[in-house]
């Protein structure tokens, strides 16, 4: 960025619009602003060049919202896909190793594209637009209108029908300027951008600004220009052109300061690193005032207050905007649902604790002393932080307690789901879940490596004590899970918790209600802490995917089987991700990002669903789902062993990208060891080059593991570490693995054949 600038500006000389139509032209301040868009695509960019010298450009994308022609469902059936055990699905795409993306993304109907016409200005919203400071969003219906302004008075032809046919996508590449487009019946086609008004101070009231214009061979045919509301009489007029794009200006420069602190990510395709953003975006949006907890948007389920304590909006939250050093909101995040909802006991104010939570809740506060060093937000929380510990003792104790010839002996029982705490006898979900265990012993024993550190020497005797647990009721675990397995069958079945006699779908087809009712919560969360042996969490994954726990490669939302369907489970699923990613079943991982990308988000809005079908129809959205893809991008390019000293880079990267010849990288990725850089790219024909900078002001890992998933085709024929050989390591054999000694800065060079 030069100097001077705003993140997202230019020099106007680096800047050509030639062959672009001029829109506009403005004053703000000093400067006169002209605008122009290529409008010779139908995704050309919006320019905007200064007096001054500075420039803005805003690409635009579009994706399809319609089903493709052609066979669905890879030519399967849906009753089979449904009915099986196996994820047939996942099974085709993986066929040949690793999966090709846009044969997942049309393995199905995209989410909305099966969505009933309705009524014009009541059907599905499938987006909102918003602003960090407005307490409430505005939903975005499939024409283009808003819940107060409609674009179909000016143009007639912008119908729910033709709306059917629609692309979708943002304006800016990230930003929440959304844009629709309908196709028209001369070869012409309509676009509406929707974005909030910045530079308003409603409290709950989202200010809109709108534009609509037909284009035509390049040229627009006509415009017409909205704010929020239409007009009414000369007091209220629809706002002219130099209006609408001074608040685009004002719209693009808010939103590049607020995502100032993201670490930035260079991938070969610009939009999965805008979609990692754009979550970023949507929880400020989501958030009034950018920090107080919402899990979903504008109706009730689920935006009503009596979610706001939900542990996974907390949770995925600290996680996700830890991983990108955007350690202001995750500061905020902490204070505030530790100020707010939990109390003095260590008690969420929420309905239905999910006792598993409880475990990483107290794991992403160490890392969270870990990455920042913020010792005064752990002081100050330190009493709730013990509660919450305590809580979890206080179970583990009664565990204990039992007769050691009982299958729960030593386990940690409680809910494992929220929901459970709603139904007529919540006892039948208070059981020994494998996951409750495995998250104590990693909350217990990651905050026990920083307590002593935050807290001095008061804090070791607590730290010595939750070490203990932590190993104790591993032990347990681990032992108990090794008994429960199923060995009689073929691949080896394991339930969610011990003396289980019944499969999952055996016991929800023969039991009302199931313990096993919430399985898929308890499998991601059995599988995330990382806390079990490799072959046990491989054994656990080999089993969902074959007895009906995922779908194309994600973790499924379990329910009894039915020949209508099958769905996807959008958040808390991103732990069977993490365990592939450590077991280094990278196919599977990536089919796994795919797929959440292509058929648990709504095609060019990106908006998430907590749960999503196959079959085209909508979902409800919730943060902690959107807050998916950003993991799964930071890991496959830096992820940090949970125990071990050892940090890996690019070790998920698709061969696609890496053959692709484009750079490969993010900045400023915080871990344990500071902050880190790594880049990828290919030199002459036959090499690919890494290099890696680690902090100078922090400890170094033990060991580095920097992987080359050479493109289809090639293979690895040697690697060099700052000129020196070395051989080739990781399970896949496909790694640079070297101990740092003293040296922060490294050229990894892999040779291919």
């Amino acid at each position: 960025m030069p100097a001077g600038l705003l993140r997202g500006a230019r020099r106007s000389s680096e800047i050509s619009v030639e062959g672009h139509t001029q829109l506009s032209r403005f004053t703000r301040g000093q400067e006169e602003w002209t605008v122009y868009e290529d409008l010779r695509t139908r995704d050309g960019a919006i320019t905007f060049l200064s007096s001054a010298g500075s420039a803005r450009v805003l690409p635009k994308s579009a994706e399809a919202v319609f089903a493709e022609d052609g066979p669905q469902y890879l030519g399967l059936q849906l009753s089979q896909i449904a009915m099986s055990g196996p994820d047939l699905l996942a099974d085709k795409l993986l066929e040949n190793g690793e999966p090709d993306e846009d044969a997942v993304r049309r393995a199905a109907p995209p989410m909305d594209s099966a969505a009933p016409e309705g009524h014009y200005y009541r059907p599905n919203w499938n987006t909102i637009v918003g602003t960090r400071e407005c307490c409430d969003t505005m939903p975005v219906y499939p024409a283009g209108n808003t819940r107060t302004w409609h674009p179909v008075q000016f143009f007639p032809e912008m119908t729910n029908q033709r709306a059917r046919r629609r692309h979708e996508g943002l304006v800016g590449g990230w930003m929440p300027a959304v844009r629709k487009i309908l196709p028209g019946d001369d070869g012409s086609y309509f676009e509406t951008v929707v974005f909030g008004d910045v530079l308003a101070h409603d409290r709950f009231i989202v200010q809109t600004w709108h534009r609509v214009v037909q284009v035509r061979d390049g040229k627009m045919v006509k415009a017409v220009y909205g704010y929020s509301y239409p007009p009414y009489t000369q007091r209220r007029q629809n706002p002219d052109d130099a209006e609408f794009y001074r608040g685009l200006l004002e719209f693009a420069e808010y939103w590049d300061r607020l995502m100032s602190e993201t670490a930035p990510l260079t991938l070969p395709d610009a939009s999965w690193a805008d979609m990692g953003q754009y979550a970023f975006v949507k929880e400020q949006i989501v958030r009034p005032g950018g920090v107080y907890p919402k899990y979903g948007a504008v109706d009730r389920d689920y935006y009503g207050p009596e979610y706001d304590g939900f542990q996974d909006i907390f949770t995925m939250s600290l996680y996700a905007n830890l991983e990108y050093g955007r350690f202001t909101q995750a500061r905020e995040v902490f204070d505030n649902y530790f100020t707010s909802f939990v109390d003095a006991k260590g008690m969420v104010n929420m309905r239905g604790p999910e006792t598993a939570q409880f475990g990483l809740t107290l794991s992403l506060i160490a890392r969270y002393y870990r990455y920042t060093a913020d010792a005064a937000l752990l002081r100050k929380h330190g009493e709730k932080i013990e509660a919450t510990a305590s809580l979890l003792a206080e179970l583990h104790d009664a565990a204990l307690r039992l007769q050691p010839t009982e299958p729960g002996y030593g386990l940690i029982h409680g809910w494992c789901e929220s929901d459970s705490c709603l139904m007529p006898d919540p006892s039948v979900w208070w059981k020994p879940y494998f996951s409750n265990s495995a998250f104590a012993v990693r909350g217990w024993r990651d905050l026990a490596g920083v307590w002593p550190e935050a807290f001095g020497a008061e804090g070791a005797t607590q730290s010595r004590e939750w070490q203990g647990r932590s190993e104790q009721l591993r032990a347990t675990l681990v032992k108990s899970i090794d008994a429960n397995i199923r060995r009689d069958k073929t691949p080896p079945y394991i339930g969610p918790l011990p003396g289980a006699k019944l499969t999952f779908w055996e016991s929800m087809e023969q039991e009302h209600p199931s313990e096993q009712g919430w399985v898929h919560r308890c499998y991601a969360e059995l599988l995330q802490p990382g806390v079990l042996s490799d072959e046990q969490s491989a054994t656990i994954i080999d089993c969902m995917r074959a007895y009906g726990a995922t779908t194309l490669g994600v973790v499924a939302n379990v329910e009894r089987p039915h020949p209508q369907g099958r769905d996807i489970l959008g958040f808390i699923s991103y732990g069977y991700a993490q365990a592939l990613l450590r077991l280094d079943r990278i196919d599977e991982y990536l089919l796994f990002l795919y797929a959440h990308r292509y058929h648990d988000h709504s095609r060019g809005s990106w908006t998430a669903g907590e749960v999503s079908g196959i079959t085209g129809d909508g979902a409800l959205f919730c943060i902690p789902a959107q807050q998916t893809i950003p993991l799964l991008l930071r890991w496959m390019l830096v992820f940090e062993d949970p125990d071990g000293e050892r940090l890996s880079f690019g070790r998920a990267l698709p061969r696609k990208w890496v053959g692709s010849g484009n750079k490969i990288g993010i900045e400023q990725a915080p871990t344990r060891w500071g902050r880190v850089d790594y880049h990828l790219e290919a030199r002459a024909e036959n090499q690919l080059v890494a290099t890696i900078a680690l902090s100078r002001t922090s400890t170094l890992p033990r060991e580095l593991q920097v992987t080359f998933r050479v493109p289809r085709g090639r293979s690895l024929q040697g690697l060099t570490v700052n000129g020196r050989a070395v051989s080739a390591g990781g399970r896949n054999r496909d790694a640079a693995v070297f101990v740092p000694r003293r040296e922060r800065n490294f050229t990894v060079v892999a040779t291919m054949t």
